[in-house]
């Protein structure tokens, strides 16, 4: 994985950027010493270790403008940054850029029942806004695995989902609106409390554009009522085929649990024994379905699942009987990928979506690729969506491993765009699957999505060396520009 050279001129003005942004937050607001940047260095896809020039961490919509004008008037790059748990390097700082932290815009600013929204800053974390409403009945539905740590303007950039998306949808799926500050300082209100917008859906856009288009410093959520009742299902299996075989049966049954997630053998063991959630250690699959809504509903579908899991072997059922027992049962799916640090040296959490119908086939060539390659590898992921998370096993100190693990790694996302899947479901594109980008799209279309980039940043100092291969100059792909949240025609009259 190779980064952009660095500009060796705009580190050698380091002394000037720093006096200057602490002219716009001052006190604590800037971090410059090398000790002290270290903790910025990387992100969740922790391989690969870059210290900035600088980190600002802003308090106000104010200073963030300020700070993205004073950068680009000086040609300097930005990296936006939430909690650091992306998982594809979208987080990871360059030499020659300053990170943008997100971390003191932690605020809940206003929770509406009314409208079923609420309105928070960027900094605070997902679980955050489930416990400022949960008192009231209601929760915020997208919840990562990381959700006790990875905030919400994150989850935007990278339209994050987690184990109840399959029926309850993503990131964006639960957006309503967001303020979005351009490279020029601009500040941008798309969407809101309504349910839709007009014009362009800018807000779909943004949603996912893994802070290349904008810093997000206000996000409108929508908030759900707790379902009536949840009862959380274990069902273990023999093999993986025969899991993986039973979701496709499960969906095309018309059942759509709240989650449906799948766990291989090395993972339902490391998980049991980290977290003791009661795991069938002997079993090699095992699925956990939630079914959630009225009691009558559940009690009916719950009965619907046991005997279709039955059909495809399951030798393990067993059905949540409380609330503490329900959450018992999500805990090891959770800690799965902690779970797997205890028993690999390292590891990298690839994330590709495949078609359900293809995941007996998908799972097993991934066992395959893991011989070939000479690795391990252990599959958690949200089968109900297709979407893998296979952890690739690995000693970064034994040498040739860590290249190894990228090579398996870039099999695996190979793997799912050949059998008419995707190369990312929530962790972004970022740098991990960069160079992957050309086995899903070709040159006209990575243009496209380029001049999307210029329209809201022409020049190419956000976040620059993420998600695509090569990025060209604006004046080469023709350039539009976003202005107060509109695209300007000028071509076309005005009425």
């Amino acid at each position: 994985m190779k980064m952009p050279a660095p500009d060796a001129a705009l580190i050698a003005r380091k002394g000037e950027i720093v006096r200057a942004l602490r002219r716009i937050v001052p006190g604590e607001g800037v971090v410059a010493e090398a000790a002290d940047l270290v903790p910025f260095e990387s992100d969740g896809l922790s391989a690969y270790r870059q210290a900035p020039i600088a980190v600002v961490l802003p308090e106000t919509t104010a200073q963030v403008s300020a700070v993205l004008a004073w950068c680009q008037a000086n040609g300097v790059k930005v990296v936006p940054r939430g909690a650091g748990t992306s998982l594809s390097g979208g987080a990871l700082p360059l030499a020659d850029s300053v990170v943008v932290g997100l971390s003191k815009l932690n605020r809940v600013l206003e929770v509406d029942y009314a409208n079923r929204c609420a309105v928070v800053q960027p900094g605070v974390t997902n679980l955050a806004i489930t416990a400022a409403v949960e008192a009231q009945g209601f929760y915020y539905a997208p919840d990562p695995s990381s959700q006790i740590a990875c905030t919400i303007g994150g989850n935007v950039a990278e339209n994050s989902g987690g184990v109840h998306c399959l029926k309850y949808g993503l990131t964006t799926n639960n957006l309503l609106g967001c303020e979005l500050v351009l490279m020029n300082g601009e500040v941008v209100r798309l969407g809101g409390k309504a349910m839709d917008a007009e014009g362009y859906d800018l807000l779909g856009v943004v949603t996912g554009s893994e802070g290349l288009l904008g810093v997000v410093t206000e996000v409108t959520v929508r908030i759900l009522p707790r379902p009536q009742t949840a009862r959380a299902m274990l069902l273990g299996f023999p093999s993986v085929e025969a899991a993986g075989a039973a979701v496709g049966d499960i969906i095309a049954a018309g059942i759509i649990p709240a989650g449906l997630e799948m766990m291989d053998g090395p993972a339902i063991r490391a998980a049991e024994a980290f977290v003791h959630a009661g795991y069938p250690v002997e079993a090699e699959a095992l699925l956990i379905v939630e079914l959630d809504g009225p009691e009558a509903e559940c009690a009916e579908l719950t009965g619907h699942v046991r005997m279709l899991a039955a059909q495809r072997g399951a030798d393990f059922v067993k059905t949540s009987q409380s609330e503490a027992e329900r959450l018992a049962f999500w805990s090891g799916r959770k800690a799965a990928f902690p779970a797997v640090g205890r028993i690999a040296t390292d590891y990298l959490c690839m994330d590709g979506t495949i078609p359900r119908g293809k995941l007996p086939q998908v799972l097993a060539r991934i066992y395959e690729l893991g011989r070939e390659h000479g690795l391990g590898v252990v599959n958690v992921f949200h089968a109900g969506d297709g979407n893998l998370h296979p952890l690739i096993l690995y000693d970064a100190d034994q040498p040739g491993q860590l290249d190894a693990a990228e090579a398996f790694g870039a099999d695996i996302l190979k793997l799912c765009v050949a059998v008419g899947g995707v190369l990312t479901g929530e962790h972004g594109v970022g740098v991990e699957k960069r160079d992957l980008m050309g086995e899903m799209f070709d040159a006209t279309d990575l243009a496209c999505q380029q001049r999307v980039k210029c329209a809201f940043d022409p020049g190419l100092l956000l976040n620059p060396g993420k998600v695509f291969p090569v990025l060209h100059r604006c004046a080469e792909l023709g350039r539009v520009h976003v202005h107060r949240g509109k695209l300007a025609f000028p071509e076309l009259p005005r009425f």
